[in-house]
């Protein structure tokens, strides 16, 4: 099914073009490698989840923050800007690998010096150590910067899933292991250690790409303009995505952050890697098209249809059956995470149609206004914070909704001017999907009413019933994207059923 809905998107915005064999194979391979990847960590988390405790998943979130800010600033936006630059050569590329690793190293250096004031910040005296070990994931990421980038900038995501799907359930077997045998908290440690090691080692083994002894600060300069406009745009946006993880940590607890971030990887597994397996794609080849203003609105036009006739049913769906599927998934120890999961259900809704907006700006050049929409968007969300801080974790998660709702509104704005697609017209387009989830929401929600045996038969019912309710409302609606997708998968399965049996 992944596979098919991918196809369907390069084949509706890319039909008769020359790129379309590009994008219908970049899309499909990118679907595969992103939730195969993700869905494999989410089936080792379910393990974990099981035996760990909440505060131990929360330990590593508080550190995460300072990780994924250094790690914004090893990405450097130079990545971006291999792809975007049409003429980048090895030169340009071995520049930016010298450059990334130095980067990385500096990281490094600086959350292991660091370590004892993150412990002291938190008052958890055993996240010095993990901070130090963490801190290591810098300077191995920055190996493989520059490998990731060209296999992206060719749309091969059939390598990065070869890649993935050797170093996540290596990893994930790893860290379930020492779990098992009362690791506690170092088995998340080692985990991630072990995948990113892995994961650089085999890009190495898989790209051809070899650095030569060669530098130069013209060439970093001459991507300087764009990329260190995504540079900040990317701190900006890393910081902000932490900022509630470090306020939760530093005011509430260590059990309640991780009640928190149990919920938002939830909501990400879908929404989050929904938009990323898109706009991965989309990004190279709208920056090839950047100068065609008909086709990129085109194209996002019948993008954000596509990720609003997939998402919208998730996202509504996991908000309606949350309980069950908490208490089913992760046991009943999680279940205090059940009210952020169905609000952060919400931005799940918001975030894709936001990014791809986004992307928009970013395959045209236009890192400058990108940059200043994060600014709104970030004073926006700082308002909201201090705002909902009172009224405790509930509060924050509120906020963080109403948020989104306003950073979509914003970052519709110079789309409306660049390709004349404004908000309105989004919301017209969106407005039939939307309307028909909502609907199976409901009808989802009244089978959660009936007194089942057991909370695995009551989600087995409500998922059953909006898959149903669902299709038959498209169907008996006519909504096209939907036909086009059931077109597909039928092919598919036919071709599936021609297959011979040995």
């Amino acid at each position: 099914m992944h596979r098919c809905l991918p196809t369907l998107f390069a084949r509706v915005v890319f039909m008769g073009d020359s790129l379309q064999k590009t994008a219908i194979r970049g899309l499909t391979w990118s679907t595969i490698e992103r939730f195969g990847q993700q869905f494999l960590h989410f089936l080792f988390a379910i393990v974990l989840a099981r035996l760990l405790s909440p505060s131990e998943f929360g330990l590593i979130a508080m550190v995460t923050l300072f990780v994924a800010i250094s790690q914004t600033l090893v990405d450097s936006g130079f990545g971006a800007a291999l792809i975007q630059k049409r003429d980048a050569n090895h030169l340009d590329e071995c520049s930016v690998f010298y450059f990334n690793i130095a980067i990385g190293a500096l990281g490094t250096c600086i959350i292991f010096l660091a370590s004892p004031w993150i412990a002291r910040f938190y008052s958890q005296p055993q996240l010095e150590p993990i901070a130090k070990w963490m801190s290591l994931l810098l300077v191995i990421n920055s190996f493989g910067t520059i490998q990731n980038r060209i296999l992206m900038k060719r749309v091969d995501f059939k390598s990065l899933f070869h890649v993935s799907a050797i170093a996540t359930p290596i990893s994930g077997l790893l860290g379930v292991g020492l779990a098992y045998r009362g690791y506690g908290v170092w088995s998340l440690v080692v985990q991630q250690l072990v995948f990113n090691s892995l994961y650089v080692c085999l890009l190495w083994l898989i790209v051809g790409w070899r650095p030569g002894l060669k530098f130069s600060l013209s060439s970093l300069q001459s991507m300087f303009g764009f990329g260190s406009k995504l540079l900040a745009t990317g701190m900006l946006d890393t910081v902000f995505q932490n900022m509630y993880d470090l306020v939760i940590g530093k005011v509430f607890s260590a059990a309640e952050l991780g009640f928190y971030t149990r919920a938002k990887m939830t909501q990400y597994l879908l929404a989050q890697n929904l938009h990323a397996t898109v706009s991965r794609v989309t990004f190279p080849i709208f920056s090839s098209i950047q100068n065609d203003k008909l086709r990129l609105r085109d194209g996002v036009r019948k993008g954000l249809i596509y990720l609003g006739t997939v998402n919208f049913p998730l996202m509504i769906g996991l908000c309606v059956v949350s309980k069950s599927f908490v208490s089913v998934i992760f046991t009943d120890k999680w279940l205090p995470c059940v009210p952020y999961l169905q609000l952060l259900c919400v931005v799940g809704l918001m975030h894709p149609l936001s990014a791809i907006n986004l992307n928009v700006l970013s395959a045209q050049g236009r890192s400058d206004l990108t940059l200043r929409l994060e600014f709104i968007k970030k004073f926006v969300s700082v308002v909201l914070l201090v705002l909902g801080w009172p009224w405790g974790v509930m509060g924050i998660v509120i906020g963080q909704v109403v948020s989104s709702v306003i950073a979509y509104y914003i970052n519709c704005f110079y789309t409306a001017r660049l390709i004349d697609y404004s908000v309105a017209k989004q919301v017209k387009d969106l407005l039939p999907v939307l309307s028909i989830a909502l609907v199976m929401g409901v009808i989802v929600s009244m089978v959660g009413w009936i007194d089942f045996s057991s909370e695995l038969m009551r989600l087995a019912a409500q998922v059953l019933t909006g898959v149903v309710s669902y299709g038959i409302l498209c169907r008996v609606h006519r909504i096209e994207t939907y036909q086009a997708i059931e077109r597909i998968v039928v092919s598919k399965l036919g071709k599936f059923r021609r297959i011979p049996i040995a």
